[in-house]
């Protein structure tokens, strides 16, 4: 049999050799989604026979056409409900159990997908002896909409069905990896962005138990969940805008997807994400971690220094915002807490769009970020924290350390079309990249980033919180925002409080 064909248990897949590895792209790993099975949970893909043509990616999951989606590469033009597929590198598919990575893409739960071009797995698979595998999931209203208390039992799980995907993704890992020359006992998941915030929640959810052994979460950690009554609300106003009455609500499985997506535009961002919805997610993961429910699971975590100036930078409301409209900016984030930001926060009690993104990267990202690390430490558990700190010069430097900067740093994957668009063309960028890399790969292999080659990264406890500094030389810092940290602490505290 050739060196590209593989059996899977579903049926042979023909590769393709590129890069010196090999590659099999648009894997079924459950069925197609469609009629009956929208907002259901997967269902196993029905086995094929001769040869399937694994060479090439399939369509991505549907999704809106955003602006700063685009600029980092990702390329939504042929899309389909029949979306659940996921994509394998590795250096050969023999006896050989090799570590495997499978990375979970972010785009706020809308957009993305596994084959983004900054997540071409020929680098990992080829410096590291790992096989890496992507994978498209449900999104936005397809994979996140919470019809149980409206419909009923029938959708108790709707809004996790990308979640879902997910685990099914990684059940066929289980199932599946050994013959691509994976080793099913050594997964490491991996994300970014909402792929982080899904690994956050996979962490405590139940049908996750053992697919995975150890998660990196880059910029999102366990915080980004919904009540049942929060998505509720949500599909309540979906299923209006749709023109559905509640009595007929199995109209829903026949509208076109295009016009799903496009009634799902007009809702608040990161309305539509998981759901606690008491059978697939019984409660919320921070309080299911708390319990211990990933203690035996290492974790390396971290977020990108200035991260919500990306979106603030596309976000027409801060273009030409004089002094009112930055107000209005913060009030309509933040509401009561605008005077303490003001009091303790403001340089001179001046409000200002670098503070907003500062207060953005802390609430939405840093914040999230060390609390899993907090309520693993006590679980006693390895935690490796970091935080991305390389700027990057384009826009004349305004996005800094931004969201999603580290990703091509990752998968060193600088060299990709487009990527100089985001990180520029400093030679020295490659130094950082090998760093990153390398750490990720060491990570992979035992739980550990840390190896004989590279500078040692201490664990992060609650007295010393070291943190490793990502930039054109890493160093480890202690505790580097703790000023922030505290008064943030504090700022929620009084939200807390009302």
């Amino acid at each position: 049999m050739s060196d590209r064909i593989v059996e899977s248990a579903y049926g042979k897949l023909q590769g393709v050799k590129e890069e010196g590895v090999f590659a099999w792209k648009g894997i079924p790993y459950a069925k197609p989604p469609l009629e009956s099975l929208r907002f259901q949970a997967p269902e196993k893909p029905e086995p094929w026979s001769g040869i399937r043509d694994a060479t090439s990616f399939s369509p991505i999951a549907p999704q809106p056409d955003l602006e700063v989606m685009n600029f980092l590469g990702n390329d939504s033009s042929t899309q389909s409900e029949d979306c659940l597929y996921l994509n394998v590198w590795s250096p050969g598919a023999d006896d050989k159990r090799r570590p495997v990575m499978v990375w979970i893409h972010g785009g706020a739960f809308v957009a993305g997908s596994g084959s983004g071009k900054y997540y071409d797995g020929a680098s990992f698979a080829k410096n590291g002896d790992v096989v890496v595998v992507t994978l498209n999931y449900r999104l936005g209203i397809l994979g996140f909409l919470h019809l149980g208390e409206i419909a009923g039992a029938d959708y108790a799980t709707s809004g996790n069905c990308g979640l879902l995907d997910q685990v099914a993704a990684l059940e066929w890992v289980q199932e599946n990896i050994a013959m691509f020359g994976g080793d099913p006992s050594n997964v490491n998941v991996f994300g970014e962005s909402a792929g982080a915030m899904s690994i956050g929640v996979l962490l405590a959810f139940p049908s996750a138990k053992g697919l995975f052994h150890k998660a990196i979460l880059q910029s999102g950690a366990a915080a980004n969940v919904h009540s049942v009554d929060h998505a509720s609300k949500i599909a309540s106003q979906l299923v209006t805008a749709l023109n559905i009455e509640t009595s007929n609500l199995s109209k829903i499985q026949h509208i076109p997807a295009e016009q799903l997506i496009r009634a799902s535009t007009h809702l608040p961002f990161m309305s539509l994400g998981p759901v606690i919805d008491g059978i697939s997610l019984p409660k919320h993961p921070e309080e299911a971690l708390a319990e211990g429910a990933a203690k035996d699971i290492p974790i390396l975590i971290g977020t990108n220094k200035d991260e919500y100036n990306l979106f603030s930078a596309f976000d027409p409301e801060w273009k030409e915002a004089d002094e009112e409209k930055i107000k209005a900016n913060f009030e309509k984030v933040f509401g009561p807490l605008v005077p303490f930001i003001s009091q303790y926060l403001a340089e001179n009690g001046q409000l200002s769009q670098d503070l907003f993104n500062q207060l953005l990267t802390m609430s939405v990202f840093t914040s999230p970020a060390q609390k899993l690390a907090e309520i693993q430490v006590k679980q006693g558990s390895s935690i490796w924290m970091y935080r991305f700190d390389w700027e990057t010069p384009i826009f004349n430097g305004i996005l800094k350390a931004t969201h999603a900067l580290d990703i091509p740093f990752v998968w060193n994957t600088l060299n990709k079309p487009t990527v100089e668009n985001f990180t520029g063309t400093n030679p020295n960028r490659q130094t950082l990249a090998n760093d990153m890399h390398h750490r990720w790969i060491a990570f992979a292999y035992d739980g550990n980033p840390n190896s004989e080659a590279m500078p040692e990264w201490p664990t992060y406890d609650l007295e010393q919180r070291a943190t490793m500094l990502f930039n054109e030389k890493s160093i480890v810092a202690y505790d580097p925002n703790k000023k922030e940290r505290l008064l943030w602490e504090q700022a929620a505290m009084l939200m807390k409080m009302g």
